[in-house]
């Protein structure tokens, strides 16, 4: 009864275009209610207040705010130089650039929207001019823009620890060899799609030891904040948490100090904007934690996984049938609502099936970030549409083989743990 009432409710305001959190919270109090030996009101109260009350989730908007300030103060911009004047002047050479600034942003932004945002924003009409297609350039900009959620730091690997309740720090190190396993693949696919391209230029530059030293002297700044970030967590010195808080301090100092891209007036917006997102994150977080808590009361996570073992007891048929169900949902779900509703249903499921919890997370990360590259919600195809120019539906078709590499990828991760362990055994 539980079930039906929560999924219903849930189900009937999506359908009016409520604000997600507002629907969870609205569909937890709706069983709270009218359910006869549902959990009392007083749940949700008490859930709100210890959902907002963790420590790691405070990195959620410091990271926001820093990817901000980095987006602001130029970094991006002199990451795509330093790209470019690494392998720009080869055959193909500005797709593989694009694939590279990708994931040299998604180190300091993880966010894959504000990666295709930043790097589109600069490298789409820059390869149009050398001789791609827009619809090309805005395929695999979306594409590769799926990377900013596997690359740490990353949002989702955030919220995923906290809702799951393990370490974001072997979240980090986990997401690593993923994305850069799709990032070759992307670079693979997009030369094999320009192999009969007669028209492209290599790069508007020839490539010159001095221009590497001199893009890499522009942009070292930005470089350093991986570094920064992941060697403070690993080495102990800090916590991810505290992590963000330095990455914030660091956005701001190169951009107002040393970039001068950023003004002492600008901060007010940049501010008020990382607060909206941040906000709409946290009401997400307090609300799932009351509808998660709910749902684990009335043993839905037990029965789905009743259920889903009764139709197979092949664990690879179930792994394969979670993934379908993910990939659907990342379709039609924003990703950090997804996160936090699916993991307390789905975790135990494969837990059960001896899947670690932190394979688990680079796994339903990885099905919602291709839900990025997919309509009808397809953040990533909407940013690159709205910079390139190209409607939707011409960047869906355009998508389609790159979409093919993310699911070969996808399932090589699902059923060969090694690789998303292979770093987070060592720390």
């Amino acid at each position: 009864m539980i079930a039906t009432v929560v999924f219903s409710s849930l189900a009937g305001l999506l359908i009016f275009s409520v604000p997600i959190g507002i629907c969870l919270g609205l569909a937890t109090m709706a069983v709270m209610l009218f359910v006869d030996g549902a959990p009392p009101l007083v749940l949700l109260a008490r859930s709100v207040v210890t959902g907002a009350d963790s420590f790691p989730l405070i990195a959620v908007p410091l990271f926001v705010l820093a990817g901000d300030l980095m987006q602001q103060g130029g970094m991006s911009r002199r990451l795509v130089e330093f790209a470019n004047a690494l392998i720009g002047h080869i055959r193909a050479g500005l797709a593989f650039v694009n694939v590279l600034a990708c994931v040299f942003f998604a180190a300091i932004s993880g966010s894959s929207p504000a990666t295709v945002a930043a790097i589109g924003s600069n490298l789409i009409p820059e390869m149009e001019k050398t001789g791609y297609s827009r619809r090309f350039s805005g395929a695999l900009t979306a594409s590769s823009g799926m990377i900013g959620v596997m690359i740490p730091p990353s949002i989702p690997f955030i919220i995923y620890g906290v809702t799951a309740e393990v370490s974001i720090g072997k979240l980090f190190l986990a997401g690593i060899v993923p994305g850069v396993l799709f990032a070759l693949m992307f670079m693979v696919i997009a030369r094999l799609l320009l192999t009969k391209e007669t028209d492209l230029q290599e790069s508007t530059e020839p490539f010159s030891p001095v221009g590497v030293w001199q893009s890499f002297r522009k942009s070292v700044w930005a470089l350093l904040v991986p570094v920064i970030i992941l060697g403070g967590i690993y080495s102990g010195v800090f916590t991810p948490t505290e992590a963000g808080a330095v990455a914030v301090v660091y956005a701001a100092f190169i951009g107002l100090f040393v970039y001068g891209d950023i003004k002492l007036s600008d901060l007010p917006n940049v501010l008020a904007t990382s607060a909206m997102t941040s906000g709409t994150i946290l009401i997400l977080v307090i609300m799932a934690t009351a509808f998660g808590r709910l749902v684990t009361l009335a043993q839905i996570p037990t029965q789905l996984a009743t259920s889903m073992t009764s139709l197979s007891d092949n664990p690879f048929i179930i792994l394969l049938l979670i993934n379908v169900l993910l990939l659907v949902i990342g379709m039609f779900m924003e990703t950090i609502s997804s996160i936090i509703i699916m993991t307390p249903i789905l975790l135990p499921v494969a837990v059960a099936l001896g899947v670690d919890p932190i394979v688990f997370g680079v796994i339903l990360t990885v099905n919602l970030a291709i839900g990025f590259c997919t309509p009808p919600l397809g953040v990533n195809l909407f940013v690159a549409s709205s910079i390139s120019g190209v409607t939707i539906e011409r960047l869906s078709m355009a998508i389609l083989p790159f979409f093919a590499g993310m699911i070969l990828l996808l399932m090589l991760i699902t059923y060969v743990p090694a690789i998303s362990l292979a770093l987070p055994s060592l720390w």
